[in-house]
């Protein structure tokens, strides 16, 4: 028996990157997690850990419904407010349950946990805002980062790739939106015994 769900081979965990907004030298980003696993939920522990690479210099200025496990070294700014964190791998956290309300957005504050996708859709998503800055090219020339994990055993992420970008109803759905730039990120069940999976 492997790590795979035989009734579900499809099943996987999605992670979304909505650039929503440009600004100064960054951007301002919706990234969503989506566990499109039909039956398999993630637990607390360890729930989700987002991690990636950044391709320059890039930091987190700010984050709404999660947080980076280290802010690292921001020396280099001077301002009166570094920046959230200013690691070269950063990894990400969901908030916990009761997390301040200045700090939430949808779809946070559960541990990192997300339900599978039969059992309740609603919370088999988990999303946050992240403000980023020091990145070097905007538009149609922006680096996104790479090396993703989900920091989960038996989940495995590929590459990054450019979808079209996600549209957002407003005003009861008169209105649509629609994110500036968007890539994908797939995190496939890993084929693996499940003794060495529990390891």
């Amino acid at each position: 028996m492997d790590g795979a769900d035989n009734k579900d081979p499809n099943g996987n965990i999605t992670v979304r990157w909505d650039i929503m907004q440009w600004q100064g030298d960054g951007y301002i980003a919706t990234v969503s997690i989506n566990n499109y696993q039909l039956y398999r939920h993630i637990e607390n522990p360890p729930g989700w850990r987002l991690s990636w690479r950044w391709p320059a210099d890039e930091v987190i200025w700010s984050i709404n419904g999660a947080e980076a496990t280290e802010q690292g070294n921001c020396s280099r700014f001077k301002g009166a407010v570094p920046p959230h964190s200013c690691v070269k791998n950063p990894v990400v956290v969901d908030l916990l349950p009761g997390a301040p309300y200045n700090r939430q957005s949808a779809n946070c504050c559960r541990g990192g946990v997300l339900s599978s996708l039969s059992q309740d859709p609603v919370r088999s998503i988990a999303s946050f805002q992240i403000s980023v800055g020091s990145t070097r090219f905007k538009g149609a020339n922006v680096v996104m980062p790479r090396a993703y994990s989900v920091g989960l055993p038996g989940y495995s992420c590929g590459s990054a790739f450019n979808v079209t970008p996600t549209r957002f109803p407003e005003d009861g759905g008169r209105r649509w939106t629609q994110s500036l730039h968007e890539v994908l990120i797939v995190a496939d069940v890993l084929r693996l015994p499940l003794r060495l999976l529990r390891q």
